[in-house]
């Protein structure tokens, strides 16, 4: 490791250890990142993607106390950026279950926070597509109460009551998909069947947008991610009935 990068390293943690989460910060670690004196680049990635999971577990607990959701927000956006700068998806997807469930909680006093179907969707397809299968479904749940008449709930991003029938459609599929993936044995075959729909379906579709209790929300995330891991462990001993899937949708 070059004495720059290692001088870099040093500054990028001397940033973050005096809570500064702005651009100027981000703009250190990128250097970092592409620099051509980080001979062991594999070696330094992931030593600062152990400082940031600690860093990021403190900060949570600090942030708070604070009283304005939009300060939350912005340092929450802040570790987000940079666990997908280091390439960390697993801390990515917390982080940004995290401040959709921060939205959630502040929405009734404040409407600009309301989190859309649309959001909570695209958060889905993500979880989906990186193997977070259960959060995914639960995600999915979250985009259809957007459209719970009882409570006059109506995401007008989606537009007319057409529109809004198909987004529904889409997301129960989605959820029925992350569901009998999640209790399948058969975890990468039901994943692969359910994205080649969706390339096949593309040409025909337009994609949705991306946009960028006690416990917190990062907890539970990971809390499905351990028994994700641990039904892959035990996957041979599970099967799939063949009823469970029906042949339109298989």
């Amino acid at each position: 490791m070059s004495v720059e990068v290692s001088r870099q390293i040093f500054l990028f943690r001397s940033l973050i250890e005096n809570r500064r989460f702005d651009d100027g910060t981000l703009r250190v670690l990128e250097c970092i990142l592409a620099s051509n004196g980080a001979k062991s680049l594999i070696g330094i990635v992931s030593a600062l993607n152990d400082f940031m999971r600690r860093e990021s577990l403190s900060v949570l607990r600090e942030i708070s106390s604070l009283r304005s959701v939009d300060d939350k927000l912005l340092i929450v956006e802040f570790h987000v950026r940079v666990f997908a700068l280091i390439g960390d998806v697993e801390s990515c997807l917390a982080l940004r279950y995290e401040a959709l469930l921060m939205r959630e909680q502040k929405a009734n006093s404040d409407q600009t926070l309301r989190v859309s179907c649309i959001e909570w969707l695209t958060f889905a397809q993500h979880s989906f597509q990186n193997g977070f299968y259960s959060i995914a479904r639960k995600a999915c749940e979250k985009a259809l109460l957007c459209f719970d008449m009882k409570s006059n709930i109506i995401d007008t991003q989606t537009g007319d009551l057409f529109n809004n029938v198909q987004l529904i459609e889409k997301i129960e599929e989605l959820k029925y998909y992350a569901a009998i993936t999640a209790s399948s044995q058969s975890v990468q075959a039901q994943a692969a069947q359910y994205l080649k729909k969706k390339a096949v379906d593309h040409s025909s579709d337009h994609p949705f947008p991306v946009i960028k209790d006690n416990d917190s929300g990062s907890a539970k995330f990971r809390k499905g991610i351990k028994r994700r891991h641990l039904r892959q462990l035990h996957h041979a001993r599970s099967r799939l009935p063949s009823s469970a899937c029906p042949s339109e949708m298989c």
